[in-house]
C-alpha cells in the first residue's frame, strides 16, 4: 500500500520514476505523483493510473537528475488530484512523498495554521512538507530531522528542495525504505523491486534514521545525528523475477510458480537420509521453542488461514496447544501471555500493519515471538526474537498464492521440527520428508487442471453466492478458496467447515448454485461425502476436489477435479492450486483485473 521511488543520478529522473512507479504498482494505489527538482520544484500529479500520470508529462523532455515520485492510497482525504502526493510547503521551495500516518497531525496542523499556513489539501501529509518548510532555514537535512522530531506515527518520506536540488533526504520509521547504490546514482524506494533494473546493491534502513543523498555519495545517521554505518546487501531476487515471463498476469505466473517456489523453499531445510529438519533462523532459540506451552499463531488474510492449518499441523505433529487470532484482535484485546507462551507472526510482505502492531503488543507483554515472512529486510523481521523466511521468491499479484503456500510448507517443517523433538519417532519423521518431498512434482501434476477448471468455470461463474466447504486439515483451504474467488472475481463466496453448513448456511442452497467441497481422502471423508449428498438433495451444484483414485466421489459431483494423494496433514498443500486456478479463471471470464483487483492492495501497512 503507496509507494515511493526518488533518484538523484547522472540519468533523467523522470523515466526512471515513472518505470519504478509502475514496478509499484501491485502494492495498490488510486492516485500519483512525482516531483523533479530543476532550477525550481515541477510537480505533476493525477487521479487514477499512472498511465493518466505518464500522459500529463509525455511531451516534457526535461534534462533534471533529481526527483521523487509516490503512488498513493487514500487514508485521510479523497482519493483525488490535490490529496496526490508529492505535496509542497506554501512557499514551494519543499516536496515530501510519504508511506505510513502521522498521528499527530492535526496538533501540528493547527499550531502552522496560527503561523499563517495555509493548507491545500486534507492529509496528513501535506502536513510534514509545511512543517519542514516551515522549518527550513536553508539545510534540508537539519530542517527534516528537526519536523521528524516533532511528529508521532509511521513515515517512510523522500524529501527534495528546490534550493538544494543536488540532495535528497530519506527516513523512516515503521514503513521501510532501501537505499539503492549505482554507479554514480542513488535510488530510495519502498520496495526493492522498483529499483533492481539499476542496482542489485541496497541499504535497508532501520527505523529512526536517515539517510541523505548527494552527489558525493550518502551518509546515513539516527534523528540525533549520529552516524549509523550500514551494511550493503545484494536484492535477494532477480528483475527477471519481478517480471511476467511470457505470462499474461502475475497471478497465473506465480500460482505456476510454485513447484519451483516450494522446492526452493524446502532446499537446504531438509535431509532425507538421516531425517533432520534445519531451520537456521530459529537454531538459537530450538530449546526454548521445543518447551513452549502455547503458541499463539496470528496473521491476517491469507496468513490466517495458514495459521489455521497451522494450528492443526502443530497439534496433531508437535502435541502443542495453539491458539489462532486474528492481528487486528490480536492488538486490542489485551490477551494474556503466561510463561512459556510463544508467538508466531505471519506476514507475506512482512509490513502488515496489524500484525507488526501485534507483534509489539505480546513482545511487550513478554512473548518470545517469531516471524514467518517472505520479504528479507522487512519491518516484522527487525521486531521479532527469531524466524523463517519464505524463499518463495517476490510475489506481485495481490491475492497470494505462492506466499501462501510457502507458509503451509513452513508450517509443515516447522510442526516436524518440533515433533520429533517431542514425540515423532524417526521412521515416521522421514516417512512425512519423504511425502513433503514429492509434494512440487505433485504440484505440477495438479497444474495441468487447469484449462479443464477453465472451462468447468464457465457455466458457474454467473452465480452470485457460492459456498466452499472442508473439513479437519482442509477446512482452512475452503476459507482461502472462498476468500481468492472474492478477492479477484468479485463473487460473493463463503467458506466454513462442512458439518457447520447444517446450522443455518443450509438455507442459502437454491437450485444451481456453486458449492466447492473440498473432500480429498482423509480421516473424515465419510462424512463430507454425506455432506454432498446433503447439498445435491437441495439442487445445488457439486465441484469437489479429490483425490485421484476416488471412484466414489465422481458418482455424487456434477464436476470432480483430482490431486495426486498424500500423507493427510501435507493435503492442503495440494488442494489449494485448483481453488486458485478456479478464482483466476472465474475473474478473467467476468472481466476483471487479476492482479489490480478493485479496493485492494498487496500490503496493507495502514489500518
Amino acid at each position: 500500500m503507496c509507494g515511493i521511488v526518488a533518484y538523484l543520478g547522472k540519468k533523467k529522473a523522470l523515466p526512471i520514476l515513472l518505470e519504478g512507479l509502475k514496478r509499484l504498482e501491485y502494492r495498490g494505489y488510486d492516485s500519483a505523483g512525482l516531483a523533479i527538482a530543476n532550477g525550481k520544484l515541477r510537480v505533476w500529479k493525477s487521479e487514477g493510473r499512472i498511465t493518466r500520470l505518464e500522459e500529463k508529462v509525455a511531451k516534457e523532455n526535461l534534462s533534471a537528475t533529481t526527483g521523487i515520485a509516490h503512488t498513493r492510497w487514500a487514508t485521510h482525504g479523497a482519493p483525488n488530484e490535490t490529496n496526490a502526493h508529492p505535496h509542497c510547503d506554501q512557499s514551494g521551495r519543499i516536496a515530501v512523498v510519504h508511506n505510513g500516518i502521522i498521528e499527530n497531525y492535526q496538533t501540528i496542523r493547527a499550531f502552522l495554521e496560527k503561523k499563517g499556513i495555509v493548507f491545500a489539501s486534507e492529509t496528513d501529509s501535506e502536513v510534514l512538507a509545511q512543517l519542514i518548510g516551515h522549518l527550513y532555514k536553508g539545510d534540508l537535512e537539519e530542517a527534516v530531522r528537526a519536523a521528524l522530531k516533532e511528529t508521532k506515527g509511521t513515515y517512510g518520506i523522500a524529501v527534495i528542495s528546490s534550493e538544494e536540488p543536488d540532495r535528497i533526504v530519506a527516513a523512516c520509521n515503521g514503513s521501510p525504505l532501501v537505499l539503492g547504490i549505482g554507479e554514480g546514482e542513488f535510488l530510495i524506494a519502498s520496495d526493492a523491486g522498483a529499483i533492481v533494473q539499476h542496482t542489485t546493491q541496497v541499504v535497508r534502513l532501520g527505523d529512526g534514521e536517515v539517510a541523505v543523498l548527494d552527489r558525493e555519495g550518502f551518509r546515513t545517521t539516527t534523528l540525533d545525528a549520529k552516524p549509523i554505518e550500514k551494511e550493503i546487501a545484494d536484492v535477494e531476487y532477480s528483475l527477471e523475477e519481478i517480471e511476467l515471463g511470457g505470462f499474461e498476469h502475475y497471478m497465473a505466473k506465480e500460482i505456476f510458480e510454485q513447484p519451483k517456489c516450494l522446492e526452493d523453499s524446502l532446499r537446504g531445510r531438509m535431509r532425507l537420509d538421516d531425517g533432520k529438519i534445519v531451520l537456521g533462523g530459529l537454531a538459537q532459540l530450538s530449546r526454548e521453542i521445543v518447551r513452549a506451552r502455547r503458541i499463539i499463531l496470528t496473521g491476517c488474510g491469507s496468513a490466517w488461514h495458514a495459521c489455521l492449518v497451522g494450528e492443526y499441523l502443530l497439534e496433531e505433529l508437535a502435541r502443542i496447544p495453539v491458539e489462532v487470532e486474528y492481528a487486528s484482535e490480536l492488538r486490542y484485546r489485551n490477551p494474556i501471555i503466561e510463561e512459556g507462551a510463544v508467538v508466531i507472526a505471519v506476514s507475506q510482505s512482512g509490513e502488515t500493519a496489524d500484525t507488526l502492531a501485534a507483534v509489539r503488543e505480546v513482545r511487550d507483554k513478554g512473548a518470545m515471538v517469531l516471524g514467518i515472512v517472505n520479504s528479507v529486510g522487512s519491518a516484522i523481521p527487525k521486531e521479532t526474537d527469531a524466524g523463517v523466511y519464505l524463499h518463495v521468491g517476490p510475489e506481485i499479484g495481490v491475492a497470494s498464492t505462492k506466499a501462501y503456500t510457502g507458509q503451509l510448507l513452513v508450517f509443515t517443517l516447522l510442526a516436524l521440527y518440533l515433533g520429533r523433538r517431542k514425540n515423532l519417532s524417526e521412521a515416521t519423521l522421514i516417512d512425512y520428508l519423504g511425502a513433503l518431498s514429492k509434494i512440487p512434482d505433485q504440484i505440477q501434476q495438479t497444474l495441468k487442471l487447469s484449462d479443464s477448471i477453465r472451462d468447468a468455470a464457465k457455466d458457474l461463474v454467473s452465480h452470485e453466492n457460492w459456498l466452499f466447504l472442508g473439513r479437519g486439515f482442509n477446512y482452512p483451504t475452503a476459507l482461502e478458496g472462498a476468500l481468492k474467488l472474492k478477492e479477484i472475481s468479485y463473487i460473493h463466496a463463503e467458506g466454513m467447515p462442512a458439518a457447520e453448513m447444517k446450522h443455518g448456511p443450509i438455507a442459502l442452497i437454491n437450485e444451481g448454485m456453486p458449492v466447492v467441497f473440498v473432500a480429498t481422502k482423509n480421516s473424515q471423508h465419510s462424512k463430507i461425502m454425506s455432506n454432498i449428498e446433503e447439498v445435491k438433495s437441495r439442487g445445488g451444484k457439486v465441484i469437489a476436489i479429490a483425490t485421484e483414485g476416488d471412484t466414489a466421489i465422481a458418482a455424487r459431483a456434477d464436476q470432480v477435479f483430482f490431486v495426486p494423494d498424500t500423507l493427510e496433514p501435507l493435503q492442503p498443500l495440494l488442494a489449494v492450486v485448483p481453488l486458485q486456478l478456479l478464482a483466476y479463471h472465474a475473474a478473467l471470464l467476468r472481466g476483471c483485473n487479476v492482479d489490480k483487483p478493485r479496493n485492494l492492495a498487496k500490503s496493507v501497512t495502514v489500518e
